[in-house]
């Protein structure tokens, strides 16, 4: 099912995710629930937050099919960084809870990364280039970090103007 992407600024988008203490099937219809609203927008990752949920949870694709890539859907309860390189990389990153929007934002090249899958089996895993970023980026949801926070804050407080107005304009629809 399909869930309603919350956009910025929207308070829950900035608080600390607590961590998935048990998997159920409960939350494993969520991830499928979390997949199924990030194909559909379309994105390449989406965290528990961006749909209301405050939880460590955060699925993510990075695959490109029109590349002859097969499609990777991964599910990540509790998910954290343990590796990072010194090696940076700039990708200019958007967010589907800050629609149309998008920056250079700079982060390390390589992160190695630990997490639960869906059946509470604990993978560790090294990620490069744009998956590297897209999970650094997801993982920060759960930390309560959007990627405009990396910005200078004037171009911060411009995109949060512009997601204000957005907000505006779809609540009058």
């Amino acid at each position: 099912m399909k869930r309603p992407i919350l956009i910025h600024p929207d308070p829950r988008l900035k608080k600390l995710c607590a961590p998935v203490p048990d998997l159920s099937d409960e939350l494993r219809v969520l991830a499928d629930d979390m997949l199924e609203t990030m194909y559909d927008a379309p994105g390449i990752g989406l965290a528990a937050p961006q749909i209301g949920v405050l939880e460590r949870l955060i699925v993510l694709d990075c695959a490109r099919p029109d590349d002859g890539e097969t499609p990777r859907p991964l599910v990540m309860f509790n998910p954290r960084v343990v590796a990072s390189s010194d090696e940076r990389n700039v990708y200019e990153e958007g967010c589907l809870s800050i629609p149309e929007q998008y920056a250079e934002v700079e982060r390390p090249k390589l992160v190695e990364v630990e997490w639960l899958d869906r059946d509470g089996r604990l993978h560790k895993e090294e990620f490069d280039g744009l998956w590297a970023t897209c999970v650094q980026h997801e993982i920060d949801h759960l930390d309560g970090k959007l990627f405009i926070d990396y910005l200078k804050p004037l171009k911060r407080q411009m995109i949060t103007r512009k997601m204000q107005k957005l907000k505006r304009e779809r609540a009058r629809i």
